[in-house]
C-alpha cells in the first residue's frame, strides 16, 4: 500500500484504533513474566474485559476502547484448570458481564496438540477461525512454533507470520512469553529486554507488557493501608504483581498498576501508597 503523501500532509490523520490504551489495533503485541507470576491470569481477564460490551466486565481497569470478539488459544493448560479460572474470575463479575463475556470469548485448548503457527495449514485454519475478531491471545508462544527461540531470523519469521495474522483477520494478536532466566534471578522482569530468546522477538513487536512480582524493597516501602501506612513487609508480598508496559510504538500512555491475587488466583487492581517508615519503623520490622 503507497501513502498519498499529498493527502497525508493536507488531510487530519485519522484516529487510531487501540485495543487498550498503547496496544494498537491490528498489530502484534507480547506479554513477558517469570512463570507462575500471573500472566495467563492477567490475560485471560484482559480477554475478557475486551470481549464484554457492558459495564463490569473490565475486571482489570484496562479501559478497551471498545468491545468485540476474542480467541484465546491456551497452549499450556488443560480444560479443567482453564475452568477454575473462569469460575474464579466470573465471582467479580454480574450476569450481564458473564452473559457478554460468554457470547463473544472463545476459549480453547491446545494443550498436546500439534500447533504450529508456521505450518500452512494450521495458519489457514487460524485465519478461518479468527476473521473478524478484535484480538487473539496466543498462550504461550513457546507452544505455537518449531523455532530456534534464540535465532533473530527464526523470531522475525514467527512476528511477520503473527503479523500476517493481524493483517488478515484484522486482529490484534497478544503472545505470552517468559522472561529470561538472568532477567527473573536479578529482578528485571520489567525490562523491554527482559524476554527470553532472541531480540528481534520484542524488537518487532509494537507494544510489550509485563507482569512482575513485587520485590521484597518494594514491599518494605508500599501500603495498601493508607490509614496507618503500615508496609506489606516481606511475608505478604508475593500475593501482589505489578503490570506495565516496556515498549509502546504508538501511545505515550502510562499503565503502570498494582493487582493483588484473590480467592483462585484472579488479579484485582489495588491502590498502594509510599508507607512512612520513619514513622512505622517498628511495624516493618514485625511485618518483614
Amino acid at each position: 500500500m503507497n501513502i498519498d503523501l499529498l493527502a497525508a500532509f493536507e488531510t487530519p490523520p485519522p484516529m487510531l484504533d487501540f485495543i487498550w490504551p498503547g496496544f494498537l489495533a491490528g498489530t502484534v503485541g507480547a506479554l513477558i513474566a517469570p512463570g507462575a507470576t500471573g500472566k495467563s491470569y492477567w490475560a485471560l481477564e484482559a480477554a475478557m474485559g475486551v470481549a464484554c460490551s457492558v459495564a463490569g466486565g473490565d475486571v482489570l481497569d484496562l479501559c478497551p476502547s471498545k468491545a468485540g470478539k476474542v480467541l484465546y488459544i491456551a497452549g499450556e493448560d488443560p480444560a479443567p484448570a482453564l475452568i477454575r479460572r473462569v469460575h474464579a474470575i466470573g465471582q467479580h463479575l454480574d450476569q450481564p458481564a458473564r452473559k457478554s463475556i460468554a457470547d463473544e470469548l472463545t476459549l480453547s485448548t491446545v494443550m498436546g496438540e500439534p500447533f504450529n503457527v508456521m505450518e500452512t495449514s494450521r495458519y489457514r485454519a487460524l485465519i478461518e477461525q479468527a476473521l473478524g475478531y478484535r484480538l487473539i491471545v496466543l498462550d504461550t508462544l513457546s507452544r505455537i512454533h518449531q523455532l530456534d527461540e534464540n535465532s533473530n531470523s527464526d523470531m522475525s519469521q514467527l512476528i511477520s507470520r503473527l503479523e500476517q495474522v493481524a493483517a488478515t483477520t484484522g486482529a490484534s494478536v497478544l503472545f505470552l512469553h517468559h522472561v529470561s532466566k538472568g532477567s527473573a534471578r536479578e529482578g528485571l522482569a520489567d525490562q523491554q529486554q527482559a524476554a527470553r530468546g532472541a531480540s528481534s522477538l520484542i524488537d518487532n513487536a509494537r507494544w510489550c507488557g509485563y507482569v512482575a512480582g513485587m520485590t521484597e524493597e518494594e514491599s518494605k516501602r508500599l501500603t495498601e493501608r493508607p490509614y496507618d501506612r503500615v508496609p506489606i513487609g516481606t511475608k505478604r508480598r508475593f500475593t501482589f504483581v505489578r503490570f506495565g508496559v516496556s515498549k509502546q510504538n504508538y501511545d505515550p500512555t502510562d499503565l503502570e498498576r498494582w493487582y493483588c491475587r484473590q480467592s483462585g488466583g484472579v488479579l484485582m487492581p489495588v491502590s498502594l501508597t509510599d508507607a512512612d517508615t520513619s514513622k512505622n519503623g517498628r511495624r516493618l520490622r514485625d511485618e518483614a
